[in-house]
């Protein structure tokens, strides 16, 4: 048997093949994750880089990866080898990106220098050569999923597993980093930090290794589906000309923007508004939002989705996520973050659950349009808009700390009022903006069953060739 499946594999859902792709989710979680949570706070408060120079830098970063996550989804796509076209490219990645994550929380200041100007230098490069091992790893492992789990009852149980793994890797990226940092925002942390990033590498290297060992292969009926992917700017022009893509791509960044706000201020919003001082304590308030999403997405989205589908579901879930956010806006003691942040898991697990579903579903229309499966070209458009939600963020985070004259780090003059706004009331925009797009999103209902039997027939004429 060779190293892709052959036709006669088993088409019948798989826990052991789910829980043995899952787990490669931990890497990719924990990785981004932590980049997420720490490195802006890290370079800020600990390094002493100035606001706007942060600004500059997640800018040069969106540039980078408007050309590096589009390319490698394209050379993803046009890849042919024995291992198939995606698991090359994980083998490779795995290891720099798990140095390169410790790399992080090395700056120059660590081995004497204190020049602001080349730590601002190493931090510009640094994140760079992150994304690019990062996205090698993640565009590819996320592209095995809408080709190994096809149908609708795959794809609902197979990503339930696999969300499970995910908010472990979240736990372990907010939580932690509290046992092995005193304080996020001193210092005197710096080698903290770094225990810290040796700890996350051998973290995203033993679930990496596990996945490539036991992770089942990519199926033969699309081997040859790398003779027919459209050049890079052809690649680029179909993904964006998909009006259910287009609908979704809003969205999806509306919802990435959340996610990269809450981990970037939770570490200020924590200490100084809701007055947290165990760092410990302050990690187990994302830790508690996920705890949270792995228990909502069990009991309350996986049986929605198959009751009234992912659109539906995820209008609920940004529903729901909006009005909890609205009370950070108000709360002001340990406790009751503590609570918000748990009912916080309700509409933050729809919306981990469904945004691989949806994407899936919409690379299923598109290979009953072109015949080809093009999970590279759309996960890399995909990944650069999820990145450029980042930089959003950032372009968010510096003007309002400008405004409320926090140019620089300074615990003696916080602006309360500003952490608050950050935490909740853009993030509240942000949903509002995704509500509406995903509304009109059209790959819903009697169009969504057809493109499903569609590509069903597809599959089958794919299978009698070989």
């Amino acid at each position: 048997m060779s190293i892709i499946e052959k036709k006669d594999e088993r088409e019948k859902f798989s826990y052991k093949r789910s829980i043995s792709y899952g787990v490669g989710q931990l890497s990719d979680i924990t990785a981004y994750q932590t980049f997420t949570f720490l490195v802006f706070t890290f370079y800020y408060a600990v390094i002493g880089i100035n606001i706007i120079s942060i600004m500059v830098a997640f800018i040069i970063w969106a540039l980078w990866n408007s050309f590096n996550d589009s390319l490698i989804g394209f050379v993803s796509d046009r890849t042919h080898t024995k291992w198939g076209r995606r698991m090359p490219w994980i083998m490779i990645s795995l290891a720099p990106l798990a140095l390169v994550v410790f790399l992080l929380f090395t700056p120059p200041i660590s081995i004497g220098i204190t020049n602001e100007i080349a730590n601002f230098v190493y931090f510009m490069i640094i994140i760079v050569i992150f994304e690019l091992f990062f996205t090698i790893y993640d565009l590819n492992f996320t592209a095995l999923f809408p080709e190994l789990f096809i149908t609708v009852e795959e794809r609902t149980k197979g990503n339930n597993i696999r969300q499970i793994f995910a908010i472990l890797g979240l736990i372990m990226a907010f939580v932690l980093p509290g046992l092995f940092i005193s304080d996020y925002s001193d210092p005197a942390s710096l080698r903290e930090y770094q225990i810290f990033g040796i700890i996350v590498a051998i973290i995203i290297i033993i679930p990496g290794l596990i996945f490539l060992k036991f992770s089942p292969r990519e199926k033969a009926e699309f081997r040859e589906d790398y003779k027919n992917a459209p050049n890079f700017i052809e690649s680029v022009k179909i993904c964006v000309k998909n009006k259910s893509f287009a609908w979704y791509i809003p969205a999806e960044v509306a919802n990435w923007f959340v996610y990269g706000m809450l981990p970037a201020i939770v570490p200020l919003y924590g200490k100084y508004v809701l007055n947290i001082t165990d760092t410990l304590l302050l990690s187990l308030l994302l830790g508690i939002a996920f705890i949270s999403a792995a228990i909502f997405m069990t009991i309350l989205w996986k049986p929605l989705v198959q009751k009234i589908g992912p659109r539906k579901s995820w209008l609920i879930s940004m529903s729901i996520w909006a009005i909890i956010l609205f009370f950070l806006m108000v709360i002001g003691d340990p406790i009751s973050g503590m609570i918000v942040f748990f009912l916080m898991g309700i509409g933050l697990s729809g919306s981990l659950y469904i945004i691989d579903i949806i994407i899936s579903d919409i690379i299923d229309e598109d290979e009953v349009n072109t015949g080809t499966r093009r999970e590279g070209a759309y996960y890399g458009v995909n990944m650069f808009l999820m990145h450029l939600s980042t930089v959003v963020v950032f372009l968010v985070i510096g003007p309002v700390f400008l405004i409320s004259n926090w140019y620089e780090f300074n615990p003696a003059d916080v602006p309360i009022s500003s952490l608050r706004i950050l935490i909740s009331i853009f993030p509240i925009i942000a949903l509002l903006i995704g509500i509406f797009v995903i509304y009109k999103y059209p790959l819903d209902g009697a169009r969504l069953k057809k493109v499903k039997e569609q590509c069903e027939k597809l599959h089958k004429e794919k299978k009698s060739k070989l």
